[in-house]
């Protein structure tokens, strides 16, 4: 056996400029238990700092179509950095970002996608909901980013 060729077995360190899976974790939980106390099924999905897929719950029953919606939400929160509602009322015709759902393979600009923070301000990825009503799909995004907030401060 050719031992400079033997993996170490040391995990890399945890930077604190991405979102880690433990984070992700208990934000996809503070998200099922908000959806379930308000007897919705939804499709939760959690993005890292490069807008990468970090975590998703789809809960039984939810609907299928809004697997992607979910997941653009997120994106579209990383991307912009701001609540894909805020993106939804600058891209209306006339604004500043008119059209713009129709960039990066397609955004969503509706309430739902929240960019989260570390606690120096860095945006270290985004959630994303979608199942439910703009404003059912936004609460349960907002009691995920609640989760992290309260775990990075």
């Amino acid at each position: 056996m050719n031992h400079s060729l033997k993996r170490k077995h040391s995990m890399p360190p945890v930077h604190s400029s991405d979102i880690t899976a433990e984070l992700s974790n208990k934000m996809l939980t503070a998200a099922i238990t908000k959806s379930d106390g308000l007897g919705l099924r939804m499709n939760i999905a959690i993005v890292d700092a490069g807008a990468n897929l970090k975590a998703f719950h789809r809960m039984d029953g939810a609907w299928i179509g809004s697997v992607d919606i979910a997941c653009k939400k997120a994106r579209t929160a990383r991307f912009f950095d701001m609540p894909t509602g805020e993106i939804g009322q600058l891209s209306q015709p006339g604004g500043t970002l008119y059209n713009i759902e129709n960039s990066n393979g397609g955004l969503i600009s509706f309430p739902g996608g929240l960019p989260i923070t570390n606690d120096q301000g860095t945006v270290i990825g985004a959630i994303g909901v979608s199942g439910a009503s703009v404003e059912e799909d936004h609460a349960v995004a907002s009691a995920g980013l609640d989760a992290a907030i309260g775990a990075v401060n």
